[in-house]
């Protein structure tokens, strides 16, 4: 018996090196992402991949992508909700349309997701893996769309934690601290990154395969009694106290 995941937001980052170390250990994968273009050309090669264009945070279409999942799975064992948008800015510089649109990816398509392929999930007691921040754990400036939305995703894994388990689902969900990826390369600043350095006790920020590991554990029967967890991946950072001076306006 092959087993399956449904990867979203796995056109790049954390989401791709997920895919990867599914395939390492022989599972089949769908890969769901609404940038078709990166999409296919992240899947290239991938034997065992399957990608799926498509936008968790579009109700209207959830439907379809469950149905295609499962033709092309035929099970699915587990849910990995990756899809989300980071914005930051301001509290007042944060419109309503800026907060609804973080809110639909981040929380709704968790939401919808979930939903939608619990049926499935009761047939494999298989599990759901919900990917939040270390920005649910710990307010920080510039991030209340973002940190609040991650808060939520943290919270909805414990209410279906709770609720799922009595059909054997488990739900965790792993709250990544900074990551060395592209677009936080891009983005970071020296003196943001000396800062991380700083205030993370590993002095370093994670990788994207750190992150995965953790992920592909916990939909693994390694972890089968653990659930409604919350796990940060970020190298002590969450212990460590205040948010970063230099990221305060």
């Amino acid at each position: 018996m092959t087993k399956t995941a449904v990867v979203t937001g796995a056109a790049r980052g954390i989401g791709l090196a997920t895919t990867k170390l599914f395939l390492a250990e022989g599972r089949t994968v769908v890969m769901i992402d609404n940038d078709t273009e990166e999409l296919a050309r992240a899947a290239e090669g991938l034997t065992g991949a399957v990608a799926l264009p498509g936008d968790v945070s579009d109700p209207t279409g959830i439907d379809a992508l469950v149905n295609v999942t499962i033709e092309a799975l035929g099970r699915v064992d587990a849910l990995v909700n990756n899809a989300g948008l980071a914005d930051f800015g301001p509290i007042e510089g944060t419109t309503f349309e800026r907060w609804r649109t973080v809110m639909a990816t981040n929380l709704d398509g968790v939401f919808l997701m979930s939903q939608a392929f619990t049926p499935a999930l009761k047939a494999t007691r298989g599990a759901i893996v919900n990917i939040a921040s270390i920005s649910a754990l710990r307010a920080s400036t510039l991030r209340v769309a973002y940190g609040t939305s991650k808060a939520g995703v943290a919270h909805l894994t414990q209410q279906q934690a709770v609720e799922l388990g009595e059909y054997g689902i488990r739900a965790n969900c792993v709250c990544p601290g900074p990551v060395r990826t592209k677009l936080a390369m891009a983005v970071h600043t020296q003196d943001i990154i000396d800062a991380y350095h700083d205030a993370i006790p590993l002095n370093r920020y994670g990788s994207e395969n750190e992150i995965a590991e953790a992920i592909v554990w916990l939909c693994s029967d390694k972890a089968s009694f653990v659930t409604g967890q919350r796990l940060a991946v970020d190298g002590g950072f969450e212990a460590s106290g205040i948010g970063l001076p230099s990221l305060r306006v």
